[in-house]
């Protein structure tokens, strides 16, 4: 409550004439939380990042490299580093999951809005300045997997010969995914980040944005945690953005099949990172929500293993970790 009023103390002094009221707006997977903002006149976004936890820096370079880039994402009202909050225009309360799970007949127009923006962003000329993707952040992300998924939700120890499976196909997607054209990488496109906004889409959650594989953030959109697709339209929308991107210069394989590979390979290891990520935010941060995710992430992760002959030992240990039945999909699917 302390904070609260730390906050309410703070946007009085932004405008010191107009009485306001607060609303919860979102939480999302860190210790920022996101309130609305009610004048008479307008409403805006408070970010509250506590700075012990949070640095709001990140986000507001990355807002300026977006903005400059030509999509749309918040503007900038006002800000207090010192005390970690950012004062933010606002974007709308439709989030694309919610207007999908409504009408999803507007899916293909809303992808499309959503593949030129991610084209637009990649062709940022300022994507060089940002944290690489490297081999150790990749590595740190794919370890969340037996660390948090494995050993904690599953209460399983790996054996030796598990161990040294799973590590050489790590080092196989590690070599595809190091190979591949880098960009600009939100690291998070995903239906819950993008926002029903005019002009469309509304981009929201970037400051972990990095340099990186280019097919990552398609995968996060396309095999989303929250929302599943057919793989006719999958494919369909896949071979759409390739096209944009092929048009706009961007360095993606003249070759649909390579690039389908790279975004399959690039996929897998976004899911066994959110499979990790998911447990953690259990079992560390007390947001059980997140269990509900999991089955369609493994879903995704099971088909593309067994696509490809390279990753069939993960097939296996997957298997393996789950001897009744893989897991099953639960969610929105259309």
């Amino acid at each position: 409550m302390e904070r609260l009023h730390l906050l309410e103390s703070w946007i009085t002094e932004q405008f010191p004439t107009k009485s306001f009221t607060l609303q919860p707006a979102s939480a999302d997977a860190s210790f920022r939380r996101y309130f609305r903002v009610f004048f008479g006149d307008r409403t805006l976004i408070v970010m509250d990042a506590p700075p012990q936890h949070e640095n709001c820096e990140p986000f507001l370079r990355v807002a300026k490299i977006l903005a400059d880039s030509g999509v749309h994402v918040p503007a900038i009202v006002a800000r207090n580093l010192d005390l970690g909050f950012l004062l933010l225009s606002d974007l709308g309360n439709t989030t694309f999951l919610q207007a999908l799970a409504n009408q999803s007949e507007n899916a293909d127009q809303l992808y499309n809005a959503a593949t030129d923006a991610l084209v637009k962003m990649q062709l940022s000329q300022h994507a060089e300045s940002l944290p690489p993707y490297d081999e150790a952040l990749l590595q740190k992300e794919l370890d969340l997997f037996p660390d948090w998924y494995i050993a904690r939700h599953l209460q399983l120890e790996l054996t030796d010969s598990q161990q040294v499976a799973l590590k050489a196909v790590f080092a196989k997607i590690l070599q595809n995914n190091l190979a591949q054209p880098r960009v600009l990488v939100h690291r998070d496109y995903h239906s819950r980040n993008l926002m029903v906004t005019t002009p469309n889409p509304g981009i929201i959650d970037f400051q972990d944005a990095v340099f990186g594989p280019i097919t990552y953030d398609l995968a996060s959109l396309l095999k989303d945690a929250y929302i599943c697709w057919d793989e006719e339209r999958l494919l369909d929308w896949a071979i759409r953005y390739w096209e944009k991107a092929r048009r706009a210069g961007l360095p993606v394989s003249t070759d649909f099949a390579a690039f389908y590979r790279d975004f399959e390979w690039m996929g897998v290891q976004r899911h066994l990172k959110v499979l990790g990520i998911f447990a953690r935010l259990n079992y560390r941060d007390g947001k059980a929500m997140y269990l509900n995710d999991m089955p369609l992430v493994m879903e995704y992760l099971r088909k593309t293993s067994e696509r490809y002959i390279e990753l069939h030992p993960l097939l296996n240990l997957l298997d393996e970790i789950h001897p009744a039945a893989p897991d099953r999909k639960i969610g929105y699917t259309f």
